[in-house]
């Protein structure tokens, strides 16, 4: 197989947006696409990059980028049998206590030596512990079947959303406002850092300063992707995919003014969170697409503009609607504490759609990724060039 290098350019980065159980969403479209492709062993997707529960994904497709379609296959076994207490304490020993420690730490004032969050998701630590093998990251690039993968998590010092990454030497630093680049080997603890949800999860210490989340604060999603060299990119997004929506249909949903519980402004603040940003950039990153093409060639290398295309794969239903089918998988443990804030109706499935990882619902949103894929595999297979790409030995 030709090294990366070798192949045709473009160079295509992968974005995987974070979102909790939502991510689930991202293996089904992943899974499709791996059977597209004429060579199992194929990476197509020389830059990887993802945030939060993305970043999950992310880094489990570059562990295993020497094998790709069996890198698909590890991580959709992983999700088809998810439950939550894979993830965070869920029984009620643990839910009891880990409320009572964040009532008493934060609300009492009862300082502890650690951070403490609404759950515990040390089970989250162990399972991953048990399915990543992060040295075949660096065997990956070392062979050129990957120039990077990236992970972003937020600093709570600095405030800054700093995007850790491993990958080719070549690859310089970056600084923006608010945002930097830098080069590191990849471990467990940035991984749970870009995947700790504020208030949630506790934040991750690494080297000297405290990370939560890579979402918050995180302006341009698909920066990162740039910096590392990629001049096109394919979105895997987790949103309910309601931005063609006719603005007319969504005003006549609004039948009149209920107060908002507790569990709806809980979901607008994470679709804030992990939505918002990345279809911004989109929509930011399509209209520098549109200056590129009407200026002339001088004046975009004076300007140093270039178009990247972009293919985006977002969920043709709401998740939030799925979630609220399968809102009786929830933990008993859990449903006291989401029961009054709303989470478990219907109008608070939102919140519901981050937290539920449960079989019915991962695999329903796994489904729901590879049917919407196949959708699009004609889009998909100009995109990635795949007509083109290393034949299976």
């Amino acid at each position: 197989m030709p090294p990366i290098d070798r192949l045709p350019q473009p160079m295509t980065g992968l974005i995987l947006s974070g979102g909790g159980a939502r991510a689930a969403y991202q293996v089904g479209v992943l899974a499709a696409i791996a059977e597209l492709l004429p060579n199992a062993e194929y990476n197509p997707f020389p830059v990887i990059v993802g945030t939060s529960a993305g970043a999950v994904n992310a880094v489990g497709l570059a562990c295993g980028a020497l094998q790709f379609r069996e890198a698909i296959q590890r991580l959709t076994n992983v999700w088809r049998a998810f439950h939550s207490n894979m993830v965070y304490r869920s029984d009620w020993s643990g839910v009891v206590g880990q409320a009572s420690r964040f009532i008493a730490q934060h609300m009492l004032g009862f300082a502890g030596s650690a951070p403490v969050a609404l759950l515990d998701n040390r089970p989250l630590r162990a399972l991953l512990e048990r399915e990543l093998d992060f040295s075949g990251i660096a065997a990956a690039v070392r062979q050129r079947q990957l120039h990077a993968v990236a992970i972003t998590a937020f600093g709570y010092e600095s405030g800054q959303a700093v995007t850790f990454y491993q990958g080719r030497a070549t690859i310089d630093p970056w600084f923006r406002h608010r945002r930097v680049g830098v080069p590191t080997r990849l471990k467990l603890d940035h991984l749970l850092a870009s995947a700790s949800i504020p208030l949630i999860f506790p934040p991750v210490k690494v080297n000297r300063e405290y990370f939560g989340d890579g979402a918050v604060r995180q302006a341009a999603p698909i920066s990162p992707a740039l910096h590392l060299g990629a001049s096109r990119v394919l979105v895997i997004g987790v949103s309910g995919n309601l931005q063609h929506e006719d603005a007319n249909a969504v005003v006549s949903r609004v039948r009149g003014a209920q107060p908002p519980s507790l569990a709806q402004i809980g979901g607008h603040m994470l679709n804030s969170t992990f939505i918002d940003s990345l279809e911004s950039d989109i929509e930011s990153l399509e209209r520098i697409n549109l200056l590129s093409r009407l200026l002339p060639d001088v004046a975009r290398a004076r300007l140093g503009i270039r178009p990247v295309d972009v293919l985006v794969i977002s969920p043709s239903q709401p998740l939030d609607q799925i979630a609220a089918r399968f809102r009786h998988e929830l933990p008993r443990a859990v449903r006291p504490f989401l029961y009054g804030s709303g989470a478990t109706r219907s109008s608070g499935g939102a919140v519901l759609s981050y937290l539920l990882f449960e079989p019915g619902y991962c695999n329903a949103l796994i489904e729901l990724g590879y049917q919407d894929a196949l959708a699009q595999q004609a889009a998909i297979r100009r995109f990635l060039n795949l007509d083109g790409a290393p034949p299976a030995p």
